[in-house]
């Protein structure tokens, strides 16, 4: 089926879907220790975080919410950012999910709050060995995992490495292969949109520029050496892959060419010209990721 130019979104998603065969979605380092809680982030503002400890010179920052009713105790999920950035860039999916899913959003290693050894080991398969220590750190046996750009191929990567820890998956705007040297110094208006204001762009550059250097480059490195082509047929958990039909750094074709390669995925095209789709379309993506989860639940 060809592709007509400048498509409406529910044209445009159903062509994705149909391509890549299928539905559309709306139809252990060291020893453990005692979490820490912290002061707040602002006087009289949002309550502050909890950081865990790790081991070997690991502290994990992390923000928990729960806004469903106090006497029950929603599943888990946990949101990984992606680059360049910390745990805040969850903002917009914080009112709705916290709703009905209790939520956990690490600063991972190296970022933010979160510390990382100069020895520490910059790669996929110890970031998500790492989620898992950070689950057990919490008492979470396993729970719906969420991952952002950088924060996507780390969500990927747990899946495969420990699928009975992994309830559901989604991806939003994650890479699945190598990422070009550089690609850090995209613009803002490249990552986020035509849409995104001044001070939404400022506010991302500050980020930027507030990471640590070697986080950095050892992030750097890290994209730009991996490929989880061979690792995608062991994800087992339900998928939802979310990605926009213009983005300039990662096109519908790129991801056609992964995405199926999971047994029981689903692909969501948005309408966008933003790369970071967890960010520039908060919303849309909550309310089809809580279909998703809804929709998983009820299957037999």
């Amino acid at each position: 089926m060809s592709l007509k130019p400048k498509p409406g979104r529910r044209e445009f998603v159903k062509w994705g879907l149909a391509s890549a065969g299928v539905p559309l979605v709306s139809e252990a380092l060291g020893g453990l220790g005692v979490a820490k809680a912290e002061p707040a982030d602002t006087p009289g503002g949002e309550r502050g975080g909890t950081t865990v400890s790790l081991g070997s010179g690991i502290q994990m920052y992390y923000k928990e919410e729960w806004l469903g009713a106090p006497w029950l105790n929603g599943e888990p999920a946990v949101l990984l950012h992606g680059n360049l950035e910390t745990h805040e860039i969850w903002y917009g999916w914080v009112p709705r999910m916290a709703q009905q899913f209790r939520l956990f959003r690490p600063d991972l290693p190296g970022f933010g709050r979160s510390t990382a050894p100069r020895d520490f080991e910059w790669s996929l398969a110890n970031f998500a060995k790492l989620v898992g220590n950070f689950l057990d750190a919490i008492g979470v046996a396993s729970a719906h995992i969420i991952g952002a750009k950088t924060g996507g191929a780390i969500a990927m990567q747990f899946a495969a490495t420990y699928p009975q820890r992994t309830r559901t998956l989604v991806v939003a705007s994650g890479p699945f292969s190598s990422v070009a040297p550089g690609n850090d110094n995209n613009s803002q208006q490249v990552r986020l949109g035509s849409l995104a204001g001044k001070e939404e762009m400022a506010y991302f550059d500050k980020l930027r520029d507030e990471m640590k250097p070697e986080t950095r480059q050892g992030v750097g490195k890290m994209m730009s050496n991996f490929n989880l082509e061979s690792l995608l047929p062991r994800i087992s958990a339900p998928t939802l892959v979310i990605t926009s039909d213009h983005s300039a750094l990662q096109s519908v074709e790129t991801v056609l060419r992964y995405q199926p390669k999971i047994p029981h995925s689903r692909l969501l095209v948005l309408t966008s010209d933003a790369y970071h789709v967890a960010v520039a379309n908060a919303n849309e993506c909550v309310t089809n990721v809580l279909a998703f989860i809804r929709e998983t639940k009820q299957q037999p």
